[in-house]
């Protein structure tokens, strides 16, 4: 009796139960790996906040160093130096 059921529990899991919990995980990696539209344009904004603001920032310290010799405006940052890709999307 033990060696008729052995056989079929273990081919069940191989054939059954081992796939199935590949592909679940497979659907649930596949599913939080994406972001939405409303996240990428979210992303957007910010980006185009935060070179607005930049800009900004640059015009503030060129104004007090017109007025201030003694001022010294951070240096812009340079695209170069930069180690990140921003042109990339997932």
């Amino acid at each position: 009796m033990e060696d008729i059921f052995m056989p079929i529990i273990v081919l069940g899991i191989l054939f059954i139960g081992l796939p199935w919990v590949i592909l679940h995980y497979v659907t649930k990696w596949k599913q939080s790996a994406s972001i939405t539209n409303e996240d990428e344009k979210l992303l957007d904004e910010l980006h185009y906040t935060a070179r607005r603001l930049e800009d900004r920032l640059q015009t503030i310290e060129r104004i007090i160093a017109a007025d201030n010799p003694d001022f010294r405006p951070a240096p812009p940052a340079s695209e170069e130096a930069d180690p990140y890709d921003y042109s990339r999307r997932n």
